[in-house]
């Protein structure tokens, strides 16, 4: 099967198995070793070696001043993570959980998003905020925030979501190597997917979508753990004679609308699908940006399935009720296929 764009593996055909989670902790390792100005803090990161272990064994290798364990404080130690950049660092913040960030939401958006702005050049904050997101098996409301819609209008950051382990530690070293404030969410039933991935050091563009499977039907776009739900939905399509070209977007600010717009131009019908809440979503961005400039190649009504505008339940059957499921993927390309949408 065809690298994906920007993965490396066509400029390095060697290749390794590993978890996504390691591919994560192998990237930080690798720009720990090779820039020493590379920092993690966060809850848990050290001896504990982080709640999903991406930072395992990097407490004994660099020691707790590059690893550095802290409170139980997150806009604390982000406001901490801003002022190590301000001062040359370039720090990597872990989330516990990313719906705690919203703890932080002053310091990434008035501090980490402004500050190369008002301080007219003089700093910049090149700064990752990392860690598990989405909606889980049975984590509750509180440990199942989607915060990318939330943190998407904060001028001056980048946001992406992983959903591979060659797209993770591709797109964490580069993260880290950018002289921007990166949002970086990765999903919790991902840490585990394994795959194949590039060795050596190679990286992914920040900016720019990933066409998984070409087609000429129906362009699905989409991104994170939503990925591998269409790749189900695609299977069954494809039995049914429906061909999709689906997109992972990976960069979700900004978007890769050069990527989107070359396939609606292909299919003329698109839908998205996403985890996030379905009100003010990623998907109502991305469905009024192709609106305006993409307008005129439309067939159909642009279609998307996103979750539930409620919190999420414990219950499990509740919970798979409030996201999208691979069969209502299914229903609705069929239904925006044959013209019924």
């Amino acid at each position: 099967m065809a690298a994906p764009p920007g993965s490396g593996r066509d400029r390095n055909p060697a290749v390794a198995e590993t978890l996504l989670f390691n591919a994560l902790r192998e990237a930080i390792d690798e720009e720990m070793a090779r820039d020493p100005y590379v920092c993690v803090m966060g809850e848990d990161v050290g001896q504990y070696g982080g709640s999903y272990k991406v930072t395992k064994d990097l407490y004994e290798k660099y020691g707790e001043l590059r690893v550095l364990d802290t409170p139980i404080a997150e806009n604390g130690f982000t406001g901490m993570a801003v002022g190590a950049a301000m001062t040359g660092l370039r720090p990597i913040v872990e989330g516990m959980n990313m719906g705690f960030l919203l703890l932080a939401f002053n310091q990434i958006s008035n501090n980490m998003g402004m500050l190369r702005y008002t301080s007219g050049g003089n700093y910049t904050i090149p700064t990752v905020v990392r860690g598990p997101g989405g909606v889980g098996r049975q984590l509750g409301a509180e440990h199942s925030q989607r915060l990318e819609a939330y943190f998407h209008a904060v001028p001056g950051i980048k946001i992406v979501a992983v959903s591979t382990p060659t797209n993770a530690k591709g797109l964490m070293k580069a993260a880290i190597r950018d002289n921007n404030p990166v949002l970086f969410f990765e999903h919790v039933l991902l840490y585990n997917l394994s795959e194949e991935i590039p060795t050596g050091d190679y990286i992914c563009a920040l900016d720019q979508a990933d066409v998984v499977r070409e087609g000429k039907h129906v362009t699905i776009l989409t991104y994170s753990r939503m990925r591998h739900h269409c790749l189900k939905a695609v299977e069954q399509l494809e039995k049914e004679g429906v061909d999709v070209e689906l997109i992972d977007l990976i960069s979700l600010k900004p978007f890769d609308m050069e990527t989107v717009a070359r396939s609606i131009r292909k299919t003329h019908k698109v839908m998205v699908v996403e985890e996030c809440m379905k009100t003010g979503g990623i998907g109502a961005e991305l469905i009024a940006l192709i609106t305006e400039h993409c307008f005129d190649e439309l067939e159909a009504r642009p279609i998307r399935l996103s979750s539930q505008d409620i919190p999420t339940p414990y219950n499990g059957a509740l919970e798979n009720l409030t996201i999208i499921q691979p069969h209502q993927i299914v229903a609705a390309a069929k239904q925006l296929h044959s013209g019924q949408l």
